[in-house]
């Protein structure tokens, strides 16, 4: 068995930099009964490193929505999956014709690089790169972000944003998103399900073997993947609608009170 969870509001609350102690607990239970559990998110590898104690020996994380494989144990990118600039400005500018009030973002393994108009509202350390996109996209992106301004003709209709960005980008692209009016676009190909696919794989695991936990749209690929998946309660519906299983919430902490159980059923086996 193989647990793959999303971080963001399955297995912790969204933002946060701890993990619930008894979440906690239930990981280091799972890690001595050699049950991996794979952090699957849409953060950032600069937003990780306290949650690294907690992925076990196996020391595996799959960052950026796909882009990124991580070995936390060695310190080192095991796989990525990024956009170049060439591809990705005759994107952006197809994404700015559907949308003229988009902003752009730039997620990149050493930081981000920010449009003139785009609102983070996460702080960026000091020096942040922000210009045109033609000037600051001096790396490989790991995801495009687009915000759009709410106080545009379509206020705040985020599903039309999101389908014009989808239907903008089309096959050149993969566009998900996690967060209303803000879109994630990675490479072609590239989802939560295809890095899992590859890491499990190279783990000698199969799908079927696969528990897989989440909560929003970019989980999407991963549940219907994996063997046996599980919306959180107050997943958004389309996740609801496609999961095997229901969790407790995660305010409740669910995933480990499933996980627990499911480790209760392989003790019991080995018995």
């Amino acid at each position: 068995m193989l647990i793959a969870t999303d971080l963001d509001g399955t297995l912790v609350p969204d933002g946060a930099t701890t993990v619930p102690s008894y979440t906690a607990q239930v990981l280091r239970r799972a890690d001595d009964a050699g049950v991996p559990v794979v952090f699957v998110t849409a953060r950032p590898l600069r937003w990780m490193d306290p949650l690294w104690p907690h992925v076990g020996r196996h020391g595996r994380a799959i960052v950026s929505n796909g882009a990124v494989t991580y070995d936390a144990g060695a310190r080192e990118v095991v796989h990525l999956a990024g956009i170049d600039a060439g591809t990705g400005l005759a994107i952006a500018a197809a994404v700015t014709e559907a949308v003229p009030s988009a902003s752009f973002a730039l997620e990149c393994l050493d930081g981000m690089r920010l449009d003139p108009t785009f609102d983070e509202p996460d702080p960026t350390p000091p020096g942040t790169p922000r210009g045109p996109l033609d000037e600051v996209w001096d790396a490989t992106a790991l995801k495009v972000l687009v915000r759009y301004d709410d106080r545009s003709p379509s206020g705040g209709d985020h599903t039309a944003f999101h389908d014009a960005v989808e239907e903008a980008v089309g096959d050149r692209a993969t566009v998900t998103w996690s967060v209303a009016g803000l879109a994630e676009i990675s490479a072609v190909g590239v989802t939560k399900a295809s890095a899992l696919t590859r890491l499990c794989e190279r783990m000698g695991v199969v799908p079927a073997d696969v528990v897989a936990f989440g909560d929003m749209p970019n989980d999407l690929a991963m549940l219907s993947w994996a063997g046996t998946s599980y919306a959180m309660a107050d997943a958004h519906p389309s996740v609801v609608e496609v999961a095997d299983h229901l969790a407790p919430p995660c305010a409740d902490e669910g995933v480990a009170r499933v996980l627990a159980g499911l480790l209760d059923q392989v003790s019991g086996e080995v018995r």
